[in-house]
């Protein structure tokens, strides 16, 4: 087994290793912060121990999976021996820029490095690097555990070699890779986030109420999740700053946020991480509550 480093404990970040460390992986999970790391043990530990009572996990995986996970606060000797290391930070351009050069000096020649981004070009973060065609995306879907897809993305310079060896380790994984070129948002932010802009964009005219526009979707269409409930779970604030990449990348009008989203980000409503979007969230509750205040926001009839 291939040693992993993941770099980032947020959501994305401990699932990722909770999947690898799953597998049989041993896995550095990397963050500059203590707190973050032990939050994210515990989330994988409380994740694993749901699964054994699912039965879908022994007690013998179970503590395996943590054995392979060390958390890990110095960047440096996370990264050190690492073979393949996914960064999975914020989505910000600068932010990965900066960490991929750092990953660039500080890891073996020969290690890939993967980013978990859902919309930022391979090609201008593997630009930032001395090693170009050992650069790839390695898109999970969120939560990792559980969601199938993984969208593997070609840079301009990305090695065939290297991206056999992803499309493999995906599919060690459980996990079915799906390999696409890097353009603005991939395929799936390409297709999903204008259906969930135009979604905001109909509520923000009036064309329907928030449940009815997610029922509609669900119902007539079979998704799983309403757009604005789907929304609300990937984080408002992500949903604007892809949208914004997508603007930027192609140049296409059809991309703009509505004012709507970007009203609700500048007021810090974000969906379920901050407790409201375009539903309330209440902690042990599983019952979607459209939010108040988009009575008195929405129209803009």
């Amino acid at each position: 087994m291939k040693k992993i480093a993941v770099i980032g404990a947020g959501t994305m970040g401990n699932g990722i290793a909770h999947t690898f460390s799953q597998h049989g992986f041993p896995v550095n999970l990397v963050d500059l912060h203590d707190a973050q790391l032990e939050r994210a043990m515990d989330i994988i530990s409380k994740n694993l121990e749901r699964q054994v009572q699912k039965g879908t996990l022994t007690e013998e995986n179970r503590k395996q999976t943590l054995q392979l996970i060390k958390p890990v606060s110095d960047l440096k000797s996370g990264v050190s021996g690492a073979e393949i290391i996914i960064e999975a930070i914020s989505e910000n351009v600068e932010t990965k820029l900066n960490i991929f050069r750092e990953l660039d000096k500080l890891a073996q020649p020969q290690a890939i490095l993967a980013s978990n981004t859902s919309s930022i070009s391979i090609t201008r973060i593997a630009a930032a690097t001395k090693r170009p065609s050992h650069v790839i995306g390695m898109h999970f879907m969120n939560p990792v555990p559980v969601m199938k897809l993984v969208e593997v993305i070609n840079g301009y310079a990305t090695s065939s070699d290297v991206t056999g060896t992803i499309t493999e380790i995906a599919r060690q994984l459980e996990k079915i890779p799906c390999v696409v070129n890097d353009y603005p948002g991939f395929i799936a932010n390409r297709i999903l986030m204008p259906m969930i802009n135009e979604a905001i964009i109909s509520l923000h005219e009036g064309v329907a109420g928030v449940v009815e526009i997610d029922t509609v979707m669900k119902l007539g269409m079979a998704h799983p999740m309403g757009p604005l409930q789907l929304a609300d779970f990937i984080g408002l604030d992500i949903c604007l700053s892809i949208l914004k990449v997508l603007l930027e990348g192609f140049g296409n009008p059809k991309y703009a946020p509505s004012p709507l989203l970007i009203n609700m980000v500048s007021a810090g409503i974000l969906g379920l991480k901050s407790g409201e979007g375009f539903y309330k969230y209440i902690p042990g509750s599983k019952e979607l509550i459209p939010s108040e205040r988009l009575g008195k926001h929405n129209s803009i009839h």
